[in-house]
């Protein structure tokens, strides 16, 4: 129970907070520790034992059902609080990049000197306006899920506050529009042969297959496709699979089908390049029509890059000017350049824009891919369709469907019969590079990079 004292003009109250003192061991011990407060607020003194007493009751109240958080706790200033959350969050280096960068330059500066237990709702809603007014949408969205990830913890997991300050209700006073997603333009399959014929003057052979994996499989630009590596391609996996029982099931699966393998995105990690999981660790074996296939296998044969797409010098594409060098010439076109430097004449003719891309990523091809799958006559399962993207299925129609050899024969029987179709009408199409010198496909080559993984 509380109790109260009454020293000079003041009244105050202690009451068991739940915790106890600690040994030299840094062990609990029998005796309790207490509490005390002088007013119910700060600055603001108890006018009556009563008032004292009932304050005391309530703390003790909060106690035993679970809701007490302790002044000391509730007084952990941000800065501290931030740094400890980042040390214990278990991140991909990507993530801890981003959310050490938000935390540094923006989250620290403004809150760390605030305890946390004392952030108010009106406090963070004048911080949302401030940062939505400083920041682009996409970053000031991300502070904010950021900021909210960390008042959650401080309630639910680490007890330094009652409750969040981020407190979300219906839209209410000034109307604003509702924020709309980028309208895609209509983009037939001309569209994508356009963008592969540049990627062919730009890039050569390699860039017209890129450009047709990515319509194709629905691989992620730019991680996905910077870490395929050669062992991983249908010409070698599965075949070349490392984890035996993974091998042997994938042999038999696609035995009458060629199918390459998403086991790694590509980046930086503290100046170095290393392999990573793909995306929210969507793992996927992923069927593919022969002429792609066929593509593959004649790009293979042509270098012995351990990457399926070396950049222009024959490196990683990691380390390319990937938007500046390829992508923007690939969509936007360029003059032709008649150049004489010495004795030697340099010369490339020009590219068109390709009009309907204008302004677009290289991730519209993804999106076109998922679009293909969606046609009316294209037959294909919801389910294999989500696989295919690498997402999954939510509820219980994700716990009990599954993607069958029969749904991947389809897969692949539609995506031939789209090239077939595209070939009937007498586009252009480069012819298939030379084999190296040694003859056998990937005869020289390592099959891996031989980086890091994390």
């Amino acid at each position: 129970m509380p109790y109260t004292e009454v020293r000079g003009g003041s009244i105050r109250v202690k009451w068991w907070g739940g915790q106890y003192h600690l040994d030299a061991d840094g062990k609990p011990t029998k005796r309790k520790r207490y509490e005390s407060a002088s007013g119910p607020e700060d600055g603001v003194p108890f006018e009556t034992e009563e008032e004292a007493y009932n304050y005391g009751l309530d703390r003790e109240s909060d106690v035993r059902n679970g809701r007490y958080i302790p002044r000391t706790s509730a007084k952990t200033l941000m800065e501290e609080f931030c740094w400890l959350w980042f040390e214990q969050t278990d991140l991909r280096p990507n993530s801890q990049r981003t959310y050490r960068s938000m935390l540094r330059s923006v989250i620290v500066p403004y809150w760390g000197t605030r305890p946390v237990g004392d952030i108010s709702a009106l406090e963070y809603d004048l911080w949302k306006k401030h940062i939505r007014s400083k920041y682009s949408d996409n970053y000031a969205s991300q502070l904010l899920g950021l900021f909210r990830m960390l008042m959650t913890d401080a309630v639910l997991k680490y007890k330094l506050r009652p409750e969040t300050p981020v407190i979300e209700q219906p839209r209410r006073g000034r109307y604003e529009k509702k924020q709309v997603r980028r309208i895609k333009r209509i983009m037939p399959i001309e569209v994508v042969h356009q963008l592969a014929a540049n990627a062919h003057q730009v890039w050569g052979f390699t860039g017209w297959t890129y450009i047709w994996t990515i319509a194709f499989t629905a691989m992620r630009p730019p991680g996905e496709m910077y870490g395929l590596q050669r062992g991983y391609a249908s010409p070698y996996w599965p075949a070349s699979e490392p984890d035996r029982e993974r091998r042997e099931e994938a042999e038999e699966r696609y035995k009458d089908m060629h199918v390459l393998r998403v086991q790694y995105q590509s980046y930086y990690v503290d100046g170095r390049q290393v392999l990573a999981a793909p995306k929210y660790d969507s793992y996927r074996s992923l069927v593919v029509p022969l002429f792609l296939h066929e593509m593959h296998e004649a790009l293979l044969a042509s270098h012995r890059s351990p990457w399926v797409f070396p950049s222009k010098s024959g490196k990683s594409l990691l380390g390319a000017p990937f938007s500046r060098d390829y992508w923007h010439p690939i969509r936007d076109g360029r003059e032709a350049l008649n150049l004489r430097k010495g004795w030697e004449r340099f010369a490339r003719p020009a590219l068109s824009a390709v009009e309907a891309m204008a302004g677009q990523d290289i991730y519209r091809l993804r999106h076109w891919h998922r679009e293909l799958l969606d046609e009316p006559g294209a037959d294909i399962a919801r389910v294999a369709k989500e696989a295919r993207m690498g997402h999954e299925l939510p509820g219980v129609e994700g716990v009990y469907s599954m993607v069958t050899q029969a749904m991947e024969e389809r897969i692949v029987e539609y995506l031939q019969e789209v090239w077939e179709k595209l070939m009937a009408r007498g586009v252009w199409t480069p012819p298939f590079p030379s084999c190296l010198p040694d003859g056998e496909l990937g005869h020289s080559a390592s099959q891996f990079s031989g980086l890091p993984e994390v």
